[in-house]
């Protein structure tokens, strides 16, 4: 099994007709993601051909939903553009949204998220991530498709190349689901929301969980961990070179006093049982030694 997106899951790409959707819908196409249409306002009606797909283009979220039975949309819009595509889909009740933009003012990602819990319906993962993967189901967003095979590891992450080097670290193993949420300071599904997942999850057998500097998103983790999670969890933390006050990379990574410090983090985790690596490299070779592998 997987988590969030599976083989039946079916997407529909918001930008699919500007550059970066188009060789992303490529990829994704190619990855044997079942893509349904694209969204792009004032272009419905057109058929896009994308590798001998015939894809339809709509004026809105719900015209493609009601068209194509779609239950998934991956964001490819510009920042200033992004907010009004993430409320179509809201508004049109799209059950997952995965945000791939980068440098969406923050006060959009707040007011689009607390739009999205206002109605209840939709999951958004992102903003500023490189999305999710099942190996060998779906691919939604930028991640490779080649680095890994399915298995039975859970993988959360704030990190994109974080993500994809956790993936081939592990290749042999391979991933139920691969999921980046972004390292914005505002995002949609949390490191807790896929630790429950794939706690949930009977295919899934032992999770890695990459953070990093910033917030407290992983020490509210830790705490879930010791309360609901029962299988194996390892973790890497990255930041802990990094100078108190600066920003590091992501928009949400940056140390203030004593609050969102690597080792702080680190600390969290570890009182909860997470083994946690001081390399990536390290961390799957913790989670290899739980697996037997």
């Amino acid at each position: 099994m997987s988590i969030f997106i599976n083989e039946k899951s079916l997407v529909i790409v918001q930008g699919m007709t500007g550059g970066e959707g188009t060789k992303h819908t490529r990829r994704m196409l190619a990855a044997g993601t079942k893509i349904v249409g694209g969204v792009t306002p004032g272009k419905g009606g057109q058929v896009v051909d994308i590798d001998g797909h015939a894809l339809p283009v709509f004026n809105t979220v719900a015209e493609a939903m009601a068209s194509t039975g779609a239950n998934t949309s991956v964001v490819f819009v510009p920042p200033k553009f992004a907010k009004a595509a993430v409320v179509d889909a809201i508004d049109a009740l799209m059950p997952l949204v995965v945000v791939i933009t980068e440098g969406i003012p923050v006060h959009d990602s707040a007011s689009f998220y607390a739009h999205a819990v206002s109605k209840g319906t939709t999951q958004i993962i992102g903003p500023n991530c490189p999305g999710l993967i099942s190996p060998g189901k779906s691919n939604v967003g930028i991640i490779p498709a080649d680095i890994t095979a399915s298995g039975p590891i859970g993988l959360v992450s704030k990190s994109g190349t974080l993500t994809y080097q956790m993936m081939y670290e592990l290749r042999d193993i391979g991933f139920s689901t691969a999921v980046g949420i972004g390292g914005d300071p505002v995002i949609g599904t949390t490191h807790i929301d896929c630790l429950r997942a794939f706690q949930d999850d009977p295919d899934t057998t032992a999770i890695v969980m990459i953070g990093e500097i910033g917030g407290d998103a992983e020490e509210r983790a830790a705490a879930f961990i010791s309360e609901y999670v029962t299988k194996p969890v390892v973790g890497y933390v990255a930041g802990f070179t990094a100078p108190e006050g600066k920003t590091m990379g992501h928009a949400g990574a940056i140390v203030s006093g004593s609050s969102g410090t690597a080792q702080g983090k680190k600390d969290a985790l570890e009182a909860a049982g997470v083994k946690v690596g001081q390399t990536p490299s390290e961390t799957a070779q913790l989670l290899r030694d739980i697996l037997g592998r």
